[in-house]
């Protein structure tokens, strides 16, 4: 018996034209709908696609709804839902070039210059920047991407089994954001010297792997907007993170980190910091230097008390979470400053209520009461 297609090409009508796309056999409408963007620049919820008269469902597989190889599919656009200058249509510049017309008409049609707009999953990735790898079930990264170089800005190969990270990928020297989260990413198995050639990324998530350790070398990727390590067996922070001038958001929880580096103080852009369940015992002083500091999420660890001047001097501060740590409110009201923060976060509260907006009407106090201890 002949094996089942893994690919089928589907005959898209759009604007006049008729586009090719080649999908996997077992796609769903929303995967189609994803492929057409880039080649009609019509916003996924924008596209209404008909099949032999019926409209065809995002959830449901193409089989499910009778969509073979070789199937016409109508696409209809929904007006305003496009990316870019707007749809392309058959007359726009951004089609594909125009081709000398032959004077046989059925010859004509074979030679239309749709088969210039198909493209591979390589050309697809250059037109967008965009690799989107998730949930591929991928043990390596494939060459394609490296091949792309510079053309990629985002490359996302999350929730794979990716194993290594090879020098290659100083190649993308474009990047803006890597997410790297769920593989199977050990210390020896990612090229940081290969990742600190990318001076243009912005966003980094290493979550649910298996690091061990941070290296020096991350100090060199001074553009990184929002570093994100959760999920792994990290014991500490290098001291080079302070080199990181134009950090924003640093997710460090679910590791076994004991300490802090002082030199985190000087991430002067830090607004969002995540340290909950780890080991920690004590915040260094310097985390007083994080003027910009909104958000601090801490809940359990070992710590007994706050650095002097966290409120006096993190005059932003908003939300703290220390509840799973031996400072109750209690002690958190002897700390300098806390008054002027309980200020602030209860206007903050109050707002929320006002727009209800995020809020259970509870006010959380921010540690826990004593009484819970006993």
């Amino acid at each position: 018996m002949e094996a089942a297609p893994t690919t089928i090409t589907v005959q898209v009508k759009f604007a006049g034209r008729t586009i090719p796309v080649e999908v996997p056999a077992a796609a769903s409408g929303a995967e189609l709908k994803r492929l057409l963007q880039p080649l009609t620049n019509v916003l996924p919820r924008g596209q209404k696609l008909i099949c032999k008269g019926k409209v065809l469902e995002d959830a449901a597989s193409l089989s499910s709804m009778q969509v073979v190889d070789g199937s016409k599919v109508m696409l209809i656009a929904s007006q305003g839902l496009h990316q870019g200058d707007g749809p392309i249509t058959k007359n726009s510049s951004s089609s594909a070039t125009t081709v000398r017309r032959p004077s046989n008409a059925k010859e004509n049609q074979t030679q239309k210059p749709e088969a210039a707009v198909t493209k591979s999953r390589s050309e697809r990735w250059k037109l967008t920047g965009v690799v989107a790898l998730h949930d591929c079930d991928l043990k390596v990264v494939p060459e394609e991407v490296w091949d792309c170089g510079p053309s990629i800005r985002i490359l996302d190969i999350s929730n794979n089994s990716i194993k290594e990270i090879p020098h290659k990928i100083s190649a993308l020297k474009s990047l803006n954001k890597l997410l790297l989260t769920a593989n199977d990413i050990a210390d020896d198995s990612i090229c940081w010297e290969g990742l600190s050639c990318l001076q243009k990324l912005l966003n980094l998530s290493l979550s649910k792997n298996r690091l061990v350790s941070l290296p020096s070398t991350l100090g060199l990727l001074t553009s990184l907007r929002e570093l994100r390590v959760a999920n792994n067996r990290l014991d500490n922070l290098p001291i080079e993170i302070g080199q990181l001038k134009h950090l924003q958001i640093l997710i460090a929880s679910n590791n076994r980190i004991t300490s802090l580096p002082s030199s985190i103080g000087d991430c002067e852009s830090l607004a969002e910091v995540d340290l909950s369940s780890n080991l920690l015992t004590e915040l260094p002083e310097a985390f007083g230097n994080l003027c910009n500091l909104k958000v601090l999420h801490i809940r359990n660890n070992g710590l007994t008390s706050l650095p002097a001047t966290l409120f006096k001097k993190c005059s932003q501060l908003i939300t703290l979470d220390l509840h799973g740590t031996e400072i109750t409110n209690d002690v958190l009201r002897q700390v300098e400053g806390w008054e002027e923060f309980d200020e602030r976060r209860r206007q903050k509260h109050q707002k929320q209520l006002d727009f209800r907006v995020g809020s259970s009407g509870v006010f959380d106090e921010g540690a826990d009461d004593d009484n819970r201890r006993k």
